[in-house]
């Protein structure tokens, strides 16, 4: 199973449309995620129409993905539990308000977003995967997402590129 991992889109505030590689990217996969701050409808629908989407609304996401998303999701897939959230609240970093999103579940894996800063690690066993952005990289290097690839494990990967074009 190959999985289109996204977070921070911001559109189209940041761009108009979704970069050349990661629509590349997106031909033939399984399924997508988005880890919130899609900022429009149209994304939502887009994405559907490329292969199913899972995923959870931003502190910038409207009243019309509030409705139609959760805060927070936990996704089974292949018998490994994904909890998804974006990330946003007061207090602590994104990093440990996402790992507290998850406190009273048994995950495998935790992707967020929120902070543009692509994280892959493990903590206390559990997978810790943020993609960062591919249309927003503020002080990034460089746009990305994510690809999740499960086989008889879960392996998360970054795609990095330096055009969002």
């Amino acid at each position: 199973m190959r999985i289109i991992i996204l977070s921070d889109t911001h559109m189209p505030r940041k761009s108009k449309k979704l970069p050349g590689v990661l629509l590349n990217e997106m031909n033939g996969c399984d399924l997508i995620i988005h880890a919130g701050d899609w900022q429009s409808i149209e994304l939502y629908e887009e994405l559907k129409e490329r292969a199913p989407v899972e995923g959870v609304y931003g502190n910038t996401d409207n009243d019309e993905l509030r409705a139609i998303l959760k805060e927070k999701i936990l996704l089974e897939i292949e018998g490994y539990k994904i909890g998804v959230v974006h990330g946003h609240g007061r207090g602590k970093t994104t990093e440990k308000r996402s790992i507290e999103a998850f406190d009273d579940e048994e995950v495998d894996a935790v992707i967020f977003g929120h902070s543009h800063i692509p994280v892959k690690k493990l903590h206390n066993g559990v997978i810790l995967f943020n993609p960062g952005s591919p249309t927003d990289k503020r002080r990034m290097p460089n746009y990305s997402f994510g690809i999740l690839e499960i086989t008889d494990e879960l392996i998360f990967n970054h795609v990095f590129f330096n055009s969002k074009e």
